[in-house]
């Protein structure tokens, strides 16, 4: 049987994510504002889950349908066979979120949903007592337009949680971001990469799993794995078939450094928890002392942004140093993303592509610098 989905993004990500779902052979795939809807089996969730590398989460769409009073909410709640997805022992975790609509209240769109949820369950099964002392089952109402959907969190916390991150530097690039970057960067597996501000490690090392056919959800559980409809035994399957693609040996060729050392002790921890001990080279070094050897490469990085006033000459400082670095490697290519709208005039030179992204609640742009060819 298959099932409406939708696979959240962050904004300037979703035809990212359209791409991943289609070499996964998923069908019907359709890209809208946030986010990316598909359909597929309960697998084909569990696979999304565990392969996709941009998505920050992937739920089951269980309604969707325009409510104007919470009246037209609770119907449509109770319309939803809940006896099919739960035991009634999961601990009922409901959130909301409203926009642009008559239903404006989420706490109200949160109760009066779990409410429907509850009776449903009384009239359709055996229950009269909900205890909500086993796991967790997270349902999500969203409310824009005057749409509702209702929403089941198949993955639980934020696919950019991989697992391998478990301390942070100053400003942390989310796991899902890094992935897309490294995407949208001219860098394929083969060619060298260097961060030459590579802080915590993030950008190494999405590129290391990316070369090294690891899935992102490897090292990590999702919500689904404890509903009572989990398919088990061929999420086994899947799991099993992701850990033999893997090809640790092929990483080569990534390396990074930065000025501040704890920084590269947190990168040296996080690369040890993503099992790739060994595969990526970091050590404490200066941007302006960075010169390499190696031809065709590229440079991969998220240098500060100065939003803070008295930053700003500094990091612009440093934009200009990455023009400099470039300058003494002609045949790299040079990537940053940055919030500054001063970037370019700082780094020396137009970027010769640019796309919109956020990071965060930022607005930036991922700046691309080509290089020149090397010829035979």
């Amino acid at each position: 049987m298959t099932y409406e989905w939708m696979a959240v993004s962050a904004f300037g990500l979703e035809g990212a994510i359209a791409g991943e779902l289609r070499r996964l052979g998923l069908s019907d795939v359709r890209s809208e504002n946030g986010f990316v809807r598909f359909r597929g089996t309960l697998t084909d969730g569990y696979r999304c889950n565990l392969s996709l590398r941009f998505s920050d989460r992937v739920y089951l769409v269980l309604a969707e349908e325009s409510c104007r009073s919470f009246e037209a909410l609770f119907q449509l709640v109770s319309s939803i066979p809940w006896e099919k997805y739960t035991d009634g022992t999961e601990f009922f975790h409901l959130s909301a979120q409203c926009a642009r609509s008559q239903l404006m209240s989420p706490r109200d769109c949160q109760s009066i949903s779990k409410k429907a949820i509850l009776e449903r369950l009384r009239a359709r099964t055996s229950r009269t007592v909900f205890p909500e002392k086993g796991a967790e089952f997270p349902v999500h109402i969203s409310v824009h337009s005057d749409t509702v959907r209702v929403l089941l969190d198949t993955s639980g916390s934020s696919l950019s949680r991989r697992g391998y991150r478990t301390w942070n530097g100053e400003a942390p690039l989310r796991e899902t971001l890094a992935a897309a970057l490294v995407e949208f960067s001219p860098w394929r597996p083969g060619q060298p990469l260097y961060d030459p501000c590579c802080g915590t490690g993030t950008l190494l090392i999405e590129a290391a799993l990316r070369q090294g056919h690891l899935a992102p959800g490897l090292r990590r559980s999702f919500a689904m794995e404890s509903f009572a409809f989990f398919p088990a035994r061929e999420a086994a399957v899947l799991k099993a078939e992701a850990e033999a693609a893997c090809l640790p040996d092929r990483i080569a060729g990534i390396a990074g450094s930065d000025l501040d050392p704890d920084a590269i002790d947190l990168a040296h921890r996080h690369v040890l928890q993503a099992g790739l001990k060994g595969r990526i080279a970091l050590e404490v070094r200066p941007l302006q002392e960075v010169t390499l050897e190696a031809e065709n490469g590229v440079f991969l990085c998220n240098p500060p942004y100065g939003e803070r006033l008295g930053d700003q000459e500094a990091c612009r400082a440093l934009y200009h140093d990455l023009g400099l670095l470039q300058k003494r490697h002609p045949t790299w290519s040079l990537c940053a993303i940055s919030s500054d709208p001063g970037f370019e005039k700082s780094f020396g030179r137009r970027a010769d592509k640019k796309r919109r992204l956020y990071n965060g609640r930022l607005e930036c742009q991922f700046y691309t610098f080509m290089g020149r060819k090397l010829r035979a």
